[in-house]
């Protein structure tokens, strides 16, 4: 198993995400994890800040952050349709970053790199205006009161956003939970870096549908769809 992920420096608290692991991953995904997820996986420098461009062979036209993939559908689904475009992905959920493994040997795709760890952790050791897009899609909801500061887009997490996101870049955020929907709205309302430009029970024109989206609409769950622009 690889053991980088292990936090290379103790990551802020408080902790953004549930359990580490889930069930036993079967033999080929602990295989990927093993084997193939060391080609693909960023870590953090202990000092200074890391150029993303610098993590493909090829220099991307852009670079794409997603932050809690899931089980990497969307990031994969993105990657294969904008081979140009650098993907990270951050999960540190081992059966999402598997999952992801999965899709990305399956489809021999290529632009995608892997930080399974707190993105606070790669945010803070990115260079201002590194990244052109991230998305945010379908987060832990922490519904109880006592655990609603562990949602990613908050006060603490939103200056980091602001700083990494280069003018004009996009910052698209989908929930199906009506309070976690209510909470982004009131903290990007007061996020001045960024602006509205999309609002609606409808997604985008340029969606890419992911599985806990589709779970959610199945069982009656209308998912919100915002995108903002940074200014």
């Amino acid at each position: 198993m690889n053991t980088h992920l292990v936090p290379p420096t103790s990551p802020p608290s408080p902790r953004l995400w549930g359990r580490r692991k889930g069930r036993p991953l079967h033999v080929r995904k602990s295989l990927l994890m093993a084997e193939y997820l060391p080609r693909v996986e960023m870590t953090v420098p202990t000092e200074g800040k890391q150029e993303p461009r610098a993590l493909f062979p090829e220099k991307p036209t852009a670079i794409w952050l997603e932050i809690g993939f899931g089980g990497g559908e969307h990031l994969a689904a993105q990657a294969m349709r904008n081979p140009a475009i650098g993907f990270i992905g951050c999960e540190p959920f081992v059966n999402g970053v598997a999952s992801l493994l999965d899709h990305l040997e399956r489809g021999k795709i290529e632009n995608v790199r892997v930080f399974p760890n707190d993105a606070r952790l790669l945010l803070d050791s990115l260079p201002d205006a590194a990244i052109d897009r991230c998305f945010v899609l379908f987060a832990d909801p922490w519904p109880k009161a006592r655990h609603a500061e562990r949602r990613f887009i908050g006060p603490e997490n939103l200056p980091r956003l602001a700083r990494v996101i280069k003018p004009q870049g996009m910052l698209r955020l989908a929930t199906d939970d009506a309070r976690l929907a209510e909470w982004m709205l009131e903290h990007m309302r007061t996020a001045e870096a960024f602006e509205e430009i999309h609002n609606a029970p409808t997604p985008p024109a340029d969606w890419m549908p992911t599985r806990y989206e589709q779970k959610a609409i199945a069982v009656g769950r209308a998912p919100v769809y915002r995108d903002y622009r940074r200014r």
